[in-house]
């Protein structure tokens, strides 16, 4: 399947008379295909957004989705990896978002992105020890999420493109929600006070991520900013979650804000 600026450069150099065998040298695309093309100009633009890669175009662009883009990055930030899929020599590769099979309704909204962000392919569910894999093969999942390599994300500087950060500060929401939805939870979080002689229990709602890495924090937390939402943040000091930065947004206001776009996982 011939990408749109192929179809779209080959009939330009047919419009300016270069002959089919001529153009059909340069491509290694068939004289049939290339007259089909020159007949039918609907056929060129026909794969466009279906399977296209917008960054290996002449002139690189966004993907088409930026919204369900910015919350799948996030959730790629938090609980994804990219791997070569099958066979090394096809050189495709497998975007793996990993999704806690105690929210359904995660893993649905995970795979409607991710379809979304690629349409015409496949996207399928692997079922892991107390997790569901939602992943997609393509050629060019890297193109779309450089920040994809070897090791810990936590180990190796995470820091968007231009392109990337310009589709964050345009849907800051779809962003920290992916985030929220990967390593974060809203919690009724418990306090104890002493009010004269006896002790009080109160309880009230926060959103609380965690994370090792601490430029995916900063991503948050910028993002936190655009929207205006209040944020604390501190180094936890118990294990599991030691060496790991916690971000909490626990004031009335930020938790209401952050009910309109992000809510419970469900």
């Amino acid at each position: 399947m011939y990408s749109s600026h192929v179809r779209q450069s080959a009939v330009s150099m047919l419009d300016s008379g270069i002959s089919y065998s001529e153009v059909c040298r340069r491509t290694g695309i068939n004289r049939s295909t290339l007259r089909s093309w020159e007949r039918n100009r609907s056929l060129i633009e026909k794969y466009r957004d279906n399977g296209d890669c917008p960054r290996c175009e002449p002139i690189p662009r966004p993907p088409a989705q930026a919204g369900p883009y910015s919350y799948l990055l996030g959730l790629y930030l938090g609980d994804g990896a990219i791997n070569l899929a099958g066979d090394r020599s096809r050189n495709v590769w497998r975007l793996r978002i990993y999704c806690s099979d105690c929210w359904p309704g995660l893993i649905r909204e995970c795979e409607a992105n991710m379809a979304k962000v690629l349409p015409g392919h496949k996207i399928g569910r692997i079922n892991c020890v107390g997790c569901t894999e939602v992943y997609g093969d393509w050629k060019h999942w890297p193109c779309l999420f450089p920040q994809f390599g070897p090791g810990k994300k936590h180990e190796r500087p995470i820091v968007l493109e231009r392109w990337q950060q310009a589709i964050v500060d345009e849907h800051p929401e779809a962003f920290v929600r992916g985030l929220i939805h990967s390593d974060g939870c809203r919690i009724d979080n418990k306090v104890r006070r002493r009010v004269g002689d006896e002790w009080k229990y109160y309880t009230y709602p926060r959103y609380q991520f965690s994370n090792a890495s601490g430029d995916i924090v900063d991503l948050l937390t910028r993002a936190l900013d655009r929207l205006q939402i209040p944020w604390k943040g501190h180094v936890s000091p118990r294990p599991p979650r030691q060496d790991k930065i916690v971000v909490s947004a626990s004031t009335r206001a930020a938790v209401a804000r952050m009910d309109e776009f992000v809510g419970a996982k469900y």
